[in-house]
């Protein structure tokens, strides 16, 4: 498939049909009803919404590419593994920051392609705002709003590690999963840094704002799935940054039968010698 700015724009508009779904619901007033799926995670009327505005739309838009949305799925590893190409879904992605109504919750969008992510869109329904990118034979990020032109993405670039020089590493982490694993590997990376800002953000724009600029690096040390990370892993790749596992190499999708990420950290563009100073603090 060819990957263009028209069939960009087109997946933006399937993601903002989905922001508009969760937004009725959002805006209710009263409680939000919630109800809790197998894993015990939440599920909103909002997530089955949006799960069928987009499922719908692929579905429609490219018959033949199978569709992987959180809220369905139950598919087979035995039948996933023969997917080259997919499209992977998370119709609502924060839904605790949405029952919560902090406004930290999106819409992801991405397509798989070998394993890699290769087109993104991340939609914020509160904001308008939308992270886009695409990653084939060249690499493009944007942000957009309604109405308003596109602007490029382009991820920073790390602060050299142990150069003596005062900057500051500018690090994102889970409003609502840190812990002990999370301070440890600050404490080690804090080794190699003069200075750190810490900021707590929900959802996938964590890993956009890195691909904005705004941010250098997100360790992610608790569980995640798949389509939690594939959008704005695309987004990310396309403005310059990577994902990378704690043995240094891509994270991958759909290359085992659990839908599970192991244990990564996002970032913006790294020297090896930034690299270096990742790796040794995920050992620690």
């Amino acid at each position: 498939m060819l990957l263009t700015r028209e069939l960009l724009q087109t997946i933006n508009n399937i993601a903002v049909h989905a922001g508009k779904q969760i937004m009725a619901v959002y805006q209710r007033p009263g409680l939000l009803e919630v109800s809790n799926k197998l894993d015990e995670s939440p599920l909103t009327e909002a997530d089955l919404q949006a799960h069928h505005v987009i499922v719908n739309a692929l579905s429609a838009l490219t018959p033949e590419l199978p569709v992987l949305s959180e809220e369905s799925a139950d598919v087979p590893f035995a039948v996933r593994q023969l997917w080259q190409h997919y499209w992977l879904v998370d119709p609502l992605d924060g839904t605790k920051e949405f029952i919560s109504r902090n406004g930290e919750f999106t819409v992801n969008i991405a397509l798989i392609s070998e394993g890699k992510p290769v087109l993104g869109v991340v939609h914020v329904p509160v904001t308008g705002v939308s992270y886009l990118g695409i990653c084939q034979q060249s690499c493009e990020a944007w942000r957009c709003e309604s109405g308003q032109p596109w602007t490029r993405l382009d991820a920073s670039t790390l602060p050299e590690p142990d150069s003596g020089h005062e900057d500051i590493l500018r690090v994102v982490a889970s409003r609502r999963h840190g812990g002990e694993a999370l301070e440890i590997f600050l404490a080690a990376l804090k080794k190699h840094y003069t200075g750190m800002e810490l900021l707590n953000m929900g959802s996938s724009l964590k890993i956009c704002l890195i691909a904005e600029g705004k941010a250098d690096v997100y360790p992610r040390l608790a569980a995640t799935s798949e389509w939690d990370t594939a959008a704005a892993h695309a987004v990310l790749c396309a403005a310059g940054g990577a994902i990378v596992q704690a043995n240094m190499n891509q994270l991958m999708y759909n290359s085992k039968e659990s839908l599970l990420n192991p244990i990564f950290v996002a970032a913006g563009r790294m020297s090896q010698s930034s690299l270096n100073a990742i790796k040794s603090a995920l050992a620690a």
